[in-house]
């Protein structure tokens, strides 16, 4: 004999206890040999993680993302795909950097004390010791990956991948060196992509400032900056072409302020007249357009702020920086050279400005354009298939909303800058050889001596981007640059990538450019992005800001299951997640509620259906299901519909593209999750369990009828919700009659729904009865135990059929005397109108005080008419109705809909009471 479940569900255990056993069943594992494309009988179905930074901990973030993941790759699994989902970890260059830099700076030190190779040994064994904690973690939120192909973007395996990228991109021109001005973070002293320096609205100034004509004629022009410490780096002056105002200017020479040295005026097409005062000065190593600029006009580059942020002369600037500038922090520059200016009366005025001012998306330094040597790839060719793939629908994204924003995105797309100045990374696969100063080694394999010479080389000292291996994750997680091993050939393409928009540029658009570009294959079909988990305040949850919840400690306090429930379930299409910090309780409260009444109604089954044999539907012969049984496999099918177009199509029908119909189906979590709750909670629970209980306490062939469908609607309902809830739906599919010995409910078969029950839809006349007895006793305020008589009149044949054959029922359910009659009673009774044309009536006389009832509604009546001609008289009057805001008037409106419809309810309650 099975003990009983226990009256809670011991989630702390019984999850825990779960997750080893369907790891010691290797459940989670895909077998490439399983798939049709290595002739196998299952079509796989393949999502590859975000890899969380390898020194990540889980924040809700996380939660949010990685059980969407999990969902969609239960439900396929269960669906008989050969589901893969693939974990792993990103080496975060210029994060982890950071953290082992800050640990080493508390020890008085810094990365150059410790020296290149010492300092990456300090990485490498804080990565070996904290490294993957979140891989971990994720488990415990019930994360169904494949952990055999646990991958790593710093691995041998998919560090050859990268160098192939690398030197292929190179061979064919698309990977070059160049001087130009890029993004500098002066703390991580490294250079950072367009993506990874991020504008941020910044209070400021600007400066206006004269500057002089050299030729003695007394004018000047005005130029408006934002950047007065870079004065020392300008090299001309320019204004638009077309510029009346300083057409006479152009070709002359003007006084750099506090400097003295003279810089032409230009014209060039760049410049906005209208802002400012139409000229600008031009400071080509400072700032990515004056570059541009410069370049066009073959201008000097004197670099006057150095790879600190300190103003100095770098380059070609000797003589430019004066003595009060000199080593001072460029924002301290700032202050300094406008009280020069000041001085010297240069400085006309300033004005507040708001303006965008990059800073890096990892400090959060604001960002210094500097003239420097980069590695860069060219995009424009990468990008033009990835574009297309959006444009024809190959890729869906959703929400669609995105798409527009990924498309202009690609359409203005920039060289990208993949080199870094950092040491923990993949070093870039170049060497030089100073003996011959021959060109630049570029190879797949580490180069000891120069093929030319023989001399001894040196590798390049940068590393490359982060993104740059990110990037090849769903090729290299599968074998690529291998594309015959089993795992390229079984799983490639992938099918979805489940993100968040933030990195929409950074990831998802690089992955399916590289996709495209080595293997002329897409890596997905479909990019659904997730919202954001922000606090009441709408604020985005940070642990920085104080306002995080952590995962782990609501798993610890209500369970995995009833995380995952609360953010599936408040997970609208790309809809953000509000959660309250500061009130766990309510917060999650929707996902313990969920779990608790799942388990009770397991309990309850459980103890009333034995653990002995239980007949099987399938051997029922159809006549002997009752209304109610053909009602709640009806609704049980219909919730399975209903599931499975929430979810939506998990590929494109035709295979290569997605249709019309098909671009935004799908992927409506939260209506799926409503779907099953409502079936269970609302249509079995507390519909069919109750109508049920006589026949499943009772003896004879009825209540093996009744056991039958009881445990299959419950079986069915929890494969529904395993998906979301796979913890608590396992417990309880466990210990179900009929369960084969060995199985698990996350590798059982997805529920079908069958065809529609002719006698479905005649239960509906039952439960609309039953509902109308009970609105009409709390509206007359019967008290729950006291019974009442009611009369059910059928509007035809059938109705009077079902009304006389469910009278038992629905008394019972109602706690009622039925009368089924030809015609309603007279007298002092209330009725409600049944949906078909039915009525129910409930006889009032000795069931309530009519002399009393009929005072007190015929005061509410009387209150409720005052109140209406109020407002009625107020909506009537033509200066309320135009002063007032627009959507109190309407607020009003709809109050005046609202009492009007309960004045005809009081009125009609009245008539029944007081018999006028």
């Amino acid at each position: 004999m099975t003990e009983p479940l226990a009256p809670q569900f011991d989630f702390a255990t019984v999850e825990r206890e779960i997750y080893a056993r369907w790891m010691d069943a290797d459940l989670f594992t895909a077998n490439a040999q399983d798939s049709v494309r290595a002739g196998g009988s299952r079509e796989p179905f393949t999502i590859v993680i975000p890899p969380p930074n390898v020194t990540a901990v889980l924040h809700m973030g996380h939660g949010l993302n990685n059980t969407v993941q999990d969902v969609i790759v239960r439900w396929r699994r269960m669906s008989h795909d050969d589901a893969l989902w693939v974990p792993g970890t990103d080496h975060a260059g210029i994060a982890t950097q950071n953290v082992v830099e800050r640990i080493i700076a508390k020890e008085g030190r810094s990365r150059f004390d410790l020296g290149r190779e010492a300092f990456l040994e300090r990485v490498t064994d804080f990565v070996t010791e904290t490294g993957g904690v979140i891989l971990e973690q994720l488990r415990a939120i019930g994360s169904s990956c494949d952990w055999s192909r646990t991958a790593y973007t710093f691995s041998p395996e998919l560090s050859r991948a990268v160098r192939e990228a690398f030197v292929r991109l190179h061979e064919e021109g698309l990977v070059y060196r160049g001087h130009r001005v890029i993004h500098w973070c002066p703390r991580c002293l490294t250079s950072l992509s367009d993506e990874e320096a991020e504008p941020r609205e910044t209070h400021g100034k600007l400066y206006y400032v004269r500057y002089d004509a050299t030729d003695g004629s007394g004018r000047s022009i005005t130029v408006a900056t934002t950047r007065p410490e870079t004065i020392p780096g300008d090299v001309a002056i320019a204004v638009h072409p077309e510029d009346e105002r300083y057409r006479d200017l152009v070709g002359t020479m003007v006084a750099l302020p506090l400097i003295g040295i003279s810089i032409p005026v230009i014209a060039d097409g760049y410049v906005d007249a209208a802002f400012g005062t139409g000229a600008l000065k031009i400071t080509p190593a400072h700032d990515t357009n004056d570059f541009e600029v410069g370049r066009r006009h073959k201008l000097a580059t004197p670099v006057v702020i150095d790879e600190v942020g300190a103003v100095r002369e770098v380059a070609d600037a000797e003589g430019r920086v004066p003595d009060a500038l000199k080593g001072l922090d460029r924002f301290e520059a700032r202050e300094q050279i406008a009280a020069m200016l000041r001085d010297a009366g240069a400085l006309v005025k300033t004005d507040v400005h708001d303006n965008n001012v990059r800073h890096c998306y990892r400090c959060e330094t604001v960002i210094e354009p500097r003239l420097s040597d980069q590695w860069f790839v060219k995009m424009e060719t990468l990008a033009a298939p990835a574009l297309a793939a959006v444009k024809d629908r190959t890729i869906r994204i959703l929400p669609e909303r995105w798409e527009g924003v990924y498309i202009h995105w690609l359409e203005s797309i920039r060289d990208w800058n993949i080199s870094r100045q950092l040491w923990w990374g993949h070093r870039i696969p170049v060497w030089y050889c100073d003996a011959c100063g021959g060109e630049p080694i570029v190879s797949r394999e580490d180069v000891s001596v120069c093929p030319k010479c023989g001399g001894a080389v040196r590798q390049d000292e940068d590393v490359l981007d982060t993104w740059f291996s990110s990037w090849l994750w769903p090729l290299s997680t599968l074998g690529w640059p291998n594309e015959q091993s089993p795992d390229f050939n079984s799983f490639y393409p992938t099918d979805m990538l489940v993100t968040a928009p933030e990195i929409l540029f950074f990831w998802v658009a690089r992955m399916i450019m590289a996709g495209y570009h080595f293997v002329g294959r897409a890596p997905f079909h479909t990019v659904y992005l997730t919202g954001t988990v922000r606090d009441m305040n709408h604020v985005k949850m940070s642990k920085s800001l104080g306002n995080g919840i952590d995962p782990l400690d609501v798993v610890e306090r209500y369970g995995a299951d009833a995380l995952r429930y609360t953010v599936v379930a408040g997970l609208g299409l790309g809809a953000d997640v509000m959660l309250d910090p500061t009130n766990l309780d309510q917060s999650f409260a929707t996902g313990r509620n969920f779990v608790t009444k799942l388990w009770n109604i397991g309990r309850f089954l459980l103890m009333n259906v034995g653990n002995g044999d239980v007949m099987r539907l399938a051997d029922i012969a159809p006549e002997r299901l009752t209304r109610a049984d053909e009602w709640v496999l009806d609704r049980l099918d219909a919730a399975i519909r209903e599931s499975d177009a929430a979810l939506g199509p998990a590929r494109p029908a035709a295979g290569a593209t997605w249709s019309e119909r098909e671009l935004t189906q799908g992927l409506r979590l939260s209506e799926y999750v409503e779907s099953a709750r409502r079936f269970v909670w609302n249509e079995l629970a507390d519909w069919y369990v109750e109508a049920a209980k006589i026949r499943v306490f009772g003896e004879g062939p009825d209540r093996d009828v009744a056991r039958a469908v009881l445990v299959h609607v419950f079986d069915q309902a929890l494969r529904l919700l395993h998906p979301v809830v796979p913890f608590v739906t396992e417990a309880l599919w466990q210990r179900l009659p009929q369960r084969t010995s060995g199985q698990f409910l996350a590798r059982a078969a997805w529920p079908t729904a069958g065809a529609p029950r002719t006698r479905a839809s005649q239960f509906e006349i039952a439960r609309a009865a039953v509902s109308a007895i009970r609105v009409i006793r709390a509206e007359y305020n019967v008290t729950p135990g006291k019974p009442v008589d009611a009369v059910v009149v059928g509007r035809d044949a059938l109705s009077c059929s079902v009304l006389g054959d469910e009278s038992a029922l629905i008394g019972r359910l109602a706690r009622a005397t039925i009368t089924a009659s030809d015609e309603a009673p007279t007298g002092a009774a209330a009725h409600a109108l049944l949906p078909d044309g039915s009525e129910v009536v409930v006889l009032l006389a000795g069931l309530v005080d009519l002399e009393k009832e009929c005072a007190r509604v015929s005061t509410d009546l009387a209150q409720l008419e005052k109140q209406l001609a109020s407002l009625e008289q107020r909506l009537a009057n033509e200066s309320f109705v135009s002063r007032a805001k627009p959507e109190i008037v309407e607020a009003e409106r709809r109050k005046l809909e609202e009492w009007t419809a309960r004045r005809e309810q009081l009125a009609s309650k009245k008539r029944t009471l007081c018999g006028a």
